[in-house]
Protein backbone atom coordinates (compact mmCIF):
# COMPACT_ATOMS: atom_id res chain seq x y z
CA UNK A 1 0.00 0.00 0.00
CA UNK A 2 1.38 3.41 -0.98
CA UNK A 3 0.32 6.84 0.23
CA UNK A 4 1.01 9.22 -2.63
CA UNK A 5 0.85 13.00 -2.42
CA UNK A 6 1.05 15.86 -4.87
CA UNK A 7 1.25 18.64 -2.26
CA UNK A 8 1.44 21.47 -4.76
CA UNK A 9 -1.81 20.28 -6.36
CA UNK A 10 -3.57 19.28 -3.16
CA UNK A 11 -3.91 15.64 -4.25
CA UNK A 12 -3.56 12.69 -1.85
CA UNK A 13 -4.26 9.09 -2.88
CA UNK A 14 -3.73 5.64 -1.45
CA UNK A 15 -2.63 2.97 -3.91
CA UNK A 16 -2.79 -0.79 -3.56
CA UNK A 17 -0.74 -2.49 -6.29
CA UNK A 18 -3.04 -5.54 -6.03
CA UNK A 19 -6.41 -5.09 -7.70
CA UNK A 20 -7.99 -8.36 -6.49
CA UNK A 21 -7.25 -12.04 -5.95
CA UNK A 22 -8.41 -15.16 -7.73
CA UNK A 23 -8.02 -17.79 -5.04
CA UNK A 24 -4.50 -17.29 -3.73
CA UNK A 25 -3.31 -15.61 -6.92
CA UNK A 26 -3.10 -11.80 -6.72
CA UNK A 27 -3.95 -9.82 -9.85
CA UNK A 28 -1.85 -6.66 -10.01
CA UNK A 29 -3.05 -3.32 -11.32
CA UNK A 30 0.15 -3.13 -13.33
CA UNK A 31 -0.84 -6.09 -15.48
CA UNK A 32 -4.41 -4.84 -15.88
CA UNK A 33 -3.23 -1.41 -16.99
CA UNK A 34 -0.72 -2.86 -19.46
CA UNK A 35 -3.40 -5.16 -20.89
CA UNK A 36 -5.82 -2.23 -21.20
CA UNK A 37 -3.21 -0.28 -23.12
CA UNK A 38 -2.67 -3.21 -25.49
CA UNK A 39 -6.41 -3.62 -26.03
CA UNK A 40 -7.12 0.04 -26.80
CA UNK A 41 -4.09 0.24 -29.09
CA UNK A 42 -5.28 -2.86 -30.95
CA UNK A 43 -8.85 -1.57 -31.33
CA UNK A 44 -7.63 1.76 -32.67
CA UNK A 45 -5.26 0.13 -35.16
CA UNK A 46 -7.92 -2.33 -36.31
CA UNK A 47 -10.40 0.49 -36.86
CA UNK A 48 -7.75 2.39 -38.84
CA UNK A 49 -6.88 -0.49 -41.19
CA UNK A 50 -9.26 0.70 -43.90
CA UNK A 51 -7.76 4.18 -43.80
CA UNK A 52 -4.29 2.74 -44.36
CA UNK A 53 -5.53 0.19 -46.92
CA UNK A 54 -4.35 -2.77 -44.84
CA UNK A 55 -6.31 -6.03 -44.75
CA UNK A 56 -7.64 -6.20 -41.15
CA UNK A 57 -7.80 -10.01 -41.06
CA UNK A 58 -4.12 -10.32 -41.91
CA UNK A 59 -3.27 -7.43 -39.61
CA UNK A 60 -4.72 -9.32 -36.62
CA UNK A 61 -2.10 -12.03 -37.15
CA UNK A 62 0.62 -9.38 -37.13
CA UNK A 63 -0.71 -7.86 -33.91
CA UNK A 64 -0.86 -11.18 -32.08
CA UNK A 65 2.74 -11.99 -32.95
CA UNK A 66 3.83 -8.42 -32.17
CA UNK A 67 2.23 -8.46 -28.71
CA UNK A 68 3.74 -11.80 -27.71
CA UNK A 69 7.26 -10.93 -28.80
CA UNK A 70 6.85 -7.35 -27.65
CA UNK A 71 6.29 -8.52 -24.07
CA UNK A 72 9.16 -10.99 -24.35
CA UNK A 73 11.44 -8.30 -25.77
CA UNK A 74 10.47 -5.80 -23.08
CA UNK A 75 11.23 -8.28 -20.32
CA UNK A 76 14.52 -9.46 -21.81
CA UNK A 77 15.62 -5.86 -22.34
CA UNK A 78 15.03 -5.08 -18.67
CA UNK A 79 16.57 -8.28 -17.33
CA UNK A 80 19.70 -8.02 -19.50
CA UNK A 81 20.49 -4.47 -18.42
CA UNK A 82 19.37 -4.73 -14.79
CA UNK A 83 22.40 -4.20 -12.55
CA UNK A 84 21.01 -6.02 -9.52
CA UNK A 85 21.53 -9.72 -8.82
CA UNK A 86 17.86 -10.55 -8.20
CA UNK A 87 17.45 -12.53 -11.42
CA UNK A 88 20.64 -14.49 -10.79
CA UNK A 89 19.62 -15.35 -7.23
CA UNK A 90 16.03 -16.12 -8.21
CA UNK A 91 15.86 -16.98 -11.94
CA UNK A 92 12.16 -17.81 -11.84
CA UNK A 93 11.44 -14.16 -11.04
CA UNK A 94 12.25 -13.37 -14.67
CA UNK A 95 8.67 -14.42 -15.43
CA UNK A 96 7.09 -12.20 -12.75
CA UNK A 97 6.26 -9.39 -15.14
CA UNK A 98 3.27 -8.31 -13.03
CA UNK A 99 5.76 -6.97 -10.50
CA UNK A 100 7.11 -4.51 -13.06
CA UNK A 101 10.37 -4.56 -14.95
CA UNK A 102 9.58 -4.03 -18.63
CA UNK A 103 11.86 -2.03 -20.91
CA UNK A 104 9.67 -0.20 -23.42
CA UNK A 105 12.39 -0.04 -26.06
CA UNK A 106 12.83 -3.79 -25.81
CA UNK A 107 9.11 -4.17 -26.36
CA UNK A 108 9.18 -1.89 -29.39
CA UNK A 109 12.17 -3.68 -30.91
CA UNK A 110 10.76 -7.16 -30.28
CA UNK A 111 7.27 -6.27 -31.45
CA UNK A 112 8.46 -4.51 -34.60
CA UNK A 113 10.99 -7.18 -35.55
CA UNK A 114 8.68 -10.17 -35.33
CA UNK A 115 5.59 -8.19 -36.32
CA UNK A 116 7.33 -7.10 -39.52
CA UNK A 117 8.33 -10.69 -40.20
CA UNK A 118 4.71 -11.78 -39.88
CA UNK A 119 3.59 -8.88 -42.08
CA UNK A 120 5.96 -10.11 -44.78
CA UNK A 121 4.68 -13.67 -44.44
CA UNK A 122 1.10 -12.41 -44.67
CA UNK A 123 2.02 -10.26 -47.70
CA UNK A 124 1.23 -6.92 -46.08
CA UNK A 125 2.99 -3.64 -46.76
CA UNK A 126 5.50 -3.44 -43.90
CA UNK A 127 5.82 0.40 -43.95
CA UNK A 128 2.02 0.78 -43.82
CA UNK A 129 1.86 -1.68 -40.92
CA UNK A 130 4.60 0.27 -39.12
CA UNK A 131 2.54 3.45 -39.46
CA UNK A 132 -0.43 1.73 -37.87
CA UNK A 133 1.72 0.17 -35.15
CA UNK A 134 3.38 3.46 -34.19
CA UNK A 135 0.02 5.09 -33.47
CA UNK A 136 -0.96 2.06 -31.42
CA UNK A 137 2.35 2.24 -29.53
CA UNK A 138 1.59 5.78 -28.40
CA UNK A 139 -1.78 4.72 -27.01
CA UNK A 140 -0.26 1.75 -25.21
CA UNK A 141 2.63 3.78 -23.82
CA UNK A 142 0.36 6.59 -22.67
CA UNK A 143 -1.80 4.19 -20.67
CA UNK A 144 0.93 1.77 -19.65
CA UNK A 145 2.94 4.40 -17.79
CA UNK A 146 0.18 4.59 -15.19
CA UNK A 147 1.16 1.07 -14.22
CA UNK A 148 4.46 2.60 -13.08
CA UNK A 149 2.48 5.06 -10.99
CA UNK A 150 0.58 2.28 -9.21
CA UNK A 151 3.86 0.46 -8.53
CA UNK A 152 5.51 3.76 -7.53
CA UNK A 153 8.44 3.34 -9.89
CA UNK A 154 9.97 5.22 -12.82
CA UNK A 155 10.10 8.51 -10.91
CA UNK A 156 12.82 11.13 -11.12
CA UNK A 157 15.15 13.28 -9.07
CA UNK A 158 14.11 15.74 -6.40
CA UNK A 159 12.23 18.90 -7.34
CA UNK A 160 10.16 21.72 -5.81
CA UNK A 161 7.81 22.07 -8.77
CA UNK A 162 4.09 22.32 -7.96
CA UNK A 163 3.41 18.85 -9.41
CA UNK A 164 6.16 17.11 -7.42
CA UNK A 165 5.25 13.68 -6.04
CA UNK A 166 5.85 12.27 -2.56
CA UNK A 167 5.43 8.66 -1.40
CA UNK A 168 7.16 6.03 0.71
CA UNK A 169 9.34 5.05 -2.25
CA UNK A 170 10.43 8.59 -3.08
CA UNK A 171 11.65 9.47 0.42
CA UNK A 172 15.00 7.85 -0.32
CA UNK A 173 15.51 10.30 -3.18
CA UNK A 174 14.02 13.49 -1.76
CA UNK A 175 11.69 14.14 1.13
CA UNK A 176 10.46 17.30 -0.60
CA UNK A 177 9.20 15.43 -3.68
CA UNK A 178 10.39 14.08 -7.02
CA UNK A 179 9.64 14.44 -10.71
CA UNK A 180 6.68 12.19 -11.68
CA UNK A 181 8.46 10.95 -14.80
CA UNK A 182 5.74 8.43 -15.55
CA UNK A 183 3.33 11.38 -15.87
CA UNK A 184 5.68 13.30 -18.17
CA UNK A 185 6.01 10.37 -20.54
CA UNK A 186 2.29 9.59 -20.46
CA UNK A 187 1.40 13.17 -21.45
CA UNK A 188 4.18 13.25 -24.06
CA UNK A 189 2.80 10.10 -25.69
CA UNK A 190 -0.77 11.44 -25.53
CA UNK A 191 0.26 14.66 -27.26
CA UNK A 192 2.26 12.68 -29.82
CA UNK A 193 -0.73 10.47 -30.57
CA UNK A 194 -3.04 13.45 -31.13
CA UNK A 195 -0.57 15.15 -33.46
CA UNK A 196 0.32 12.03 -35.45
CA UNK A 197 -3.31 10.95 -35.69
CA UNK A 198 -4.16 14.27 -37.33
CA UNK A 199 -1.04 14.08 -39.51
CA UNK A 200 -1.85 10.56 -40.70
CA UNK A 201 -5.33 11.67 -41.78
CA UNK A 202 -4.40 14.90 -43.54
CA UNK A 203 -0.72 15.11 -44.43
CA UNK A 204 0.77 11.61 -44.73
CA UNK A 205 2.65 11.42 -48.03
CA UNK A 206 4.15 7.93 -48.02
CA UNK A 207 4.01 4.65 -46.13
CA UNK A 208 6.40 4.66 -43.18
CA UNK A 209 6.34 8.44 -42.69
CA UNK A 210 4.21 8.27 -39.54
CA UNK A 211 6.50 5.61 -38.09
CA UNK A 212 9.58 7.77 -38.68
CA UNK A 213 7.87 10.75 -37.04
CA UNK A 214 6.88 8.55 -34.11
CA UNK A 215 10.47 7.38 -33.74
CA UNK A 216 11.64 10.99 -33.74
CA UNK A 217 8.93 12.25 -31.38
CA UNK A 218 9.20 9.51 -28.79
CA UNK A 219 12.99 9.42 -28.96
CA UNK A 220 13.33 13.14 -28.19
CA UNK A 221 10.91 12.96 -25.27
CA UNK A 222 12.39 9.78 -23.86
CA UNK A 223 15.94 11.12 -24.04
CA UNK A 224 15.17 14.10 -21.81
CA UNK A 225 12.75 12.33 -19.47
CA UNK A 226 15.22 9.49 -18.96
CA UNK A 227 17.78 12.06 -17.84
CA UNK A 228 15.55 12.85 -14.84
CA UNK A 229 15.01 9.27 -13.70
CA UNK A 230 16.81 7.62 -10.81
CA UNK A 231 16.18 4.00 -11.80
CA UNK A 232 17.62 3.99 -15.31
CA UNK A 233 19.22 0.88 -16.75
CA UNK A 234 22.96 1.45 -17.32
CA UNK A 235 25.11 -0.01 -20.08
CA UNK A 236 27.58 -2.58 -18.68
CA UNK A 237 30.66 -1.23 -20.50
CA UNK A 238 30.27 2.54 -20.35
CA UNK A 239 28.20 4.24 -17.61
CA UNK A 240 25.51 5.52 -19.96
CA UNK A 241 21.75 5.25 -19.65
CA UNK A 242 20.63 2.52 -22.03
CA UNK A 243 17.39 4.25 -23.02
CA UNK A 244 19.20 7.50 -23.79
CA UNK A 245 21.64 5.70 -26.06
CA UNK A 246 18.82 3.92 -27.90
CA UNK A 247 16.74 7.11 -28.07
CA UNK A 248 19.62 9.14 -29.51
CA UNK A 249 20.34 6.49 -32.15
CA UNK A 250 16.64 6.29 -33.05
CA UNK A 251 16.30 10.06 -33.40
CA UNK A 252 19.37 10.32 -35.65
CA UNK A 253 18.17 7.45 -37.84
CA UNK A 254 14.67 8.96 -38.11
CA UNK A 255 15.99 12.38 -39.11
CA UNK A 256 18.27 10.89 -41.77
CA UNK A 257 15.46 8.80 -43.28
CA UNK A 258 12.99 11.69 -43.21
CA UNK A 259 15.50 13.74 -45.20
CA UNK A 260 16.20 10.90 -47.63
CA UNK A 261 12.48 10.35 -48.26
CA UNK A 262 11.49 14.04 -48.22
CA UNK A 263 10.29 13.95 -51.86
CA UNK A 264 8.61 10.59 -51.67
CA UNK A 265 4.86 10.35 -52.44
CA UNK A 266 4.24 6.61 -52.71
CA UNK A 267 1.30 5.22 -50.77
CA UNK A 268 -0.29 1.80 -50.86
CA UNK A 269 -2.94 3.27 -48.64
CA UNK A 270 -4.30 6.75 -48.24
CA UNK A 271 -3.46 9.71 -46.08
CA UNK A 272 -4.57 13.24 -46.78
CA UNK A 273 -7.29 14.12 -49.25
CA UNK A 274 -4.75 15.85 -51.48
CA UNK A 275 -2.73 12.67 -51.64
CA UNK A 276 -5.95 10.75 -52.15
CA UNK A 277 -6.55 12.72 -55.33
CA UNK A 278 -3.03 12.04 -56.58
CA UNK A 279 -2.29 8.52 -55.55
CA UNK A 280 -5.15 6.08 -55.21
CA UNK A 281 -7.94 7.44 -53.23
CA UNK A 282 -11.24 6.34 -54.56
CA UNK A 283 -13.17 8.46 -52.07
CA UNK A 284 -12.26 11.61 -53.99
CA UNK A 285 -12.63 10.15 -57.49
CA UNK A 286 -15.79 8.08 -57.95
CA UNK A 287 -16.43 6.04 -54.82
CA UNK A 288 -19.76 4.75 -56.11
CA UNK A 289 -18.14 3.26 -59.21
CA UNK A 290 -15.01 1.68 -57.72
CA UNK A 291 -15.19 -1.46 -55.60
CA UNK A 292 -12.40 -1.70 -53.03
CA UNK A 293 -10.40 -4.91 -53.37
CA UNK A 294 -7.31 -6.22 -51.61
CA UNK A 295 -4.32 -7.12 -53.71
CA UNK A 296 -1.93 -10.02 -53.13
CA UNK A 297 0.29 -7.87 -50.94
CA UNK A 298 -2.59 -7.17 -48.58
CA UNK A 299 -3.14 -3.57 -49.61
CA UNK A 300 -5.85 -1.88 -51.59
CA UNK A 301 -4.82 0.59 -54.23
CA UNK A 302 -5.93 1.80 -57.63
CA UNK A 303 -2.79 3.45 -58.95
CA UNK A 304 0.84 2.37 -58.86
CA UNK A 305 2.19 5.91 -58.87
CA UNK A 306 1.19 9.52 -58.51
CA UNK A 307 1.87 10.06 -62.22
CA UNK A 308 -0.55 7.31 -63.14
CA UNK A 309 -3.15 8.88 -60.86
CA UNK A 310 -2.67 12.29 -62.48
CA UNK A 311 -3.06 10.75 -65.95
CA UNK A 312 -6.27 9.05 -64.87
CA UNK A 313 -7.65 12.24 -63.37
CA UNK A 314 -6.78 14.24 -66.50
CA UNK A 315 -8.56 11.68 -68.66
CA UNK A 316 -11.57 11.82 -66.37
CA UNK A 317 -11.56 15.61 -66.59
CA UNK A 318 -11.34 15.56 -70.39
CA UNK A 319 -14.19 13.05 -70.58
CA UNK A 320 -16.32 15.21 -68.33
CA UNK A 321 -15.56 18.31 -70.42
CA UNK A 322 -16.41 16.46 -73.64
CA UNK A 323 -19.70 15.23 -72.17
CA UNK A 324 -20.58 18.74 -71.07
CA UNK A 325 -19.68 20.10 -74.52
CA UNK A 326 -21.88 17.52 -76.26
CA UNK A 327 -24.79 18.34 -74.00
CA UNK A 328 -24.43 22.03 -74.87
CA UNK A 329 -24.38 21.26 -78.63
CA UNK A 330 -27.59 19.27 -78.66
CA UNK A 331 -30.00 22.16 -77.91
CA UNK A 332 -28.40 24.16 -80.76
CA UNK A 333 -28.93 21.33 -83.29
CA UNK A 334 -32.58 20.88 -82.39
CA UNK A 335 -33.88 24.16 -83.89
CA UNK A 336 -32.02 23.45 -87.14
CA UNK A 337 -33.60 20.03 -87.34
CA UNK A 338 -37.04 21.49 -86.64
CA UNK A 339 -36.54 24.11 -89.36
CA UNK A 340 -35.56 21.40 -91.85
CA UNK A 341 -38.70 19.43 -91.05
CA UNK A 342 -40.82 22.54 -91.45
CA UNK A 343 -39.24 23.25 -94.86
CA UNK A 344 -39.90 19.71 -96.02
CA UNK A 345 -43.49 19.95 -94.82
CA UNK A 346 -43.97 23.30 -96.54
CA UNK A 347 -42.47 21.91 -99.75
CA UNK A 348 -44.85 18.99 -99.62
CA UNK A 349 -47.84 21.27 -99.22
CA UNK A 350 -46.73 23.40 -102.19
CA UNK A 351 -46.48 20.29 -104.36
CA UNK A 352 -49.97 19.26 -103.41
CA UNK A 353 -51.29 22.77 -104.19
CA UNK A 354 -49.55 22.64 -107.58
CA UNK A 355 -51.18 19.35 -108.40
CA UNK A 356 -54.53 20.72 -107.36
CA UNK A 357 -54.16 23.73 -109.67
Amino acid sequence: MYHVQFPGLGINVTLDPIAFKIGNHPIAWYGIIIATGFLLAFLYALQSCKKFRVDPDRFVDVVMVGIIFGVIGARLYYVLFDSSSQYIENPISVFYIWNGGLGIYGGIIGGLLFGSLMAKLRKLSIPAVLDLASLGFLIGQCIGRWGNFVNQEAFGTGTNLPWRMISENTDLVSAAGVHPCFLYESFWCLLGFILLHIFSRKYRRYDGQVFLLYTLWYGVGRFFIEGLRTDSLITPVIPLRVSQVVAAAAVIAAIVLLIVFRNRTVLTGCGSRKIMELNSIVDEVKPEEIEETYTDDGTSTIFDSAEQARTYMNEESETADQTESDSEDKPQDAPAADASLQDEKAGGEETKDGEAD
